[in-house]
């Protein structure tokens, strides 16, 4: 038989891992008697669980939230997650990368030898893209103000900043989305009747929230499509409005660490058969002049116009560059 401390572990996590337990099952899975597990729910309960006795013919118990946080179990996969989300968790934009550094170090400093010796293999470094703008910073208050006021469905009134002697925005809140590190709130405008996509680090709620409403439903269904087609410049669809295919003269391999959204194949004699999407066609014109080789359209032929179009803004550039340093 095991220690009781053991037993008390054991036990704990036994009800960490699913919601109810029957008290047979519990005694028979540390080979108990049914007395024995009572007592040993009582102990958890003088720790601080808030483990609740469930009825019926199968009566058991149930781990509730309780009002203070007490010690967690964790398995070794577990604490693997844990370890990422928080190292992650300082790029975020959430404005937690202090909490989240002290959280951290807590965690390690408990970690058995096997499990830390995973984690120290572990590096994670966050690299900007190159020329994007710093990722802005959301503080954790406003975060929870608008997570807030999406579940208890609240109309959420707000301003650009605390001070902002505008009239503050009305929207019916729907959900928070993380993007490329930025965060941004779905909502229904009521002033513009109609879906808007808002920047969190840009919106500084105000006292109190308006009225409930009830859920509306994002074009589309899927909030996590109806975010990216926006950012595409598309209105439900996840996909560019303009989407193009050409012939590239180069090798497959040259092509792949630039293709991005976009699919590329093999087509022989060293050239890559490629499509992309872009806001606009001169924009996607302009974005496959990047691979500097020769371009074969094959179509729409709506970009072969826009070719047409960036070849003679681009050599109107060129004759005014050359007339200025005459």
């Amino acid at each position: 038989m095991s220690s009781p401390a053991s037993r008390l572990l054991q036990l704990l996590s036994l009800l960490q891992a699913r919601r109810d337990w029957p008290g047979a099952l519990l005694a028979d899975r540390l080979r108990v008697s049914h007395r024995t597990i009572r007592r040993d729910v009582d102990r958890l309960r003088e720790m601080g669980y808030r483990i609740e006795a469930t009825m019926g013919p199968d009566g058991g118990y149930r781990l509730d939230a309780g009002s203070e946080l007490p010690p967690l179990l964790f398995d070794d996969d577990q604490v693997v997650a844990l370890t990422v989300a928080l190292e992650t968790a300082t790029v975020a934009g959430a404005g937690i990368g202090e909490a989240a550094l002290r959280a951290l170090t807590t965690v390690r400093q408990v970690l058995p030898s096997r499990v830390r010796h995973r984690l120290d293999a572990l590096e994670v470094a966050n690299v900007a893209r190159a020329g994007a703008a710093p990722t802005p910073t959301v503080s954790s208050e406003v975060l929870l103000s608008v997570s807030a006021a999406i579940r208890d469905r609240h109309v959420l009134r707000f301003g650009r900043a605390v001070d902002d002697p505008a009239p503050p925005r009305r929207v019916e809140p729907h959900h928070l989305v993380l993007s490329d590190e930025r965060w941004y709130l779905v909502a229904w405008d009521l002033d513009r009747d109609a879906w808007r996509i808002f920047r969190a680090d840009r919106i500084a709620p105000r006292t109190p929230t308006g009225p409930r409403f009830h859920p509306r439903t994002v074009p589309g269904g899927d909030v996590r499509a109806f975010v990216a087609a926006r950012f595409k410049g598309s209105e439900h669809t996840d996909r560019w409005p303009c989407v193009g295919t050409v012939l590239l003269h180069l090798p497959l391999t040259a092509v792949q660490p630039f293709v991005g959204d976009g699919t590329a194949e093999a087509a022989g004699d060293d050239r890559t058969r490629y499509t992309a999407g872009a806001w606009s066609w001169v924009a996607l014109a302009a974005s496959l002049n990047r691979f500097d080789t020769e371009v074969e359209v094959v179509g729409p032929p709506e970009l072969a116009a826009a070719f047409a179009v960036l070849a003679e803004r681009n050599a109107a550039t060129a004759t005014r560059g050359a007339s200025a340093q005459r």
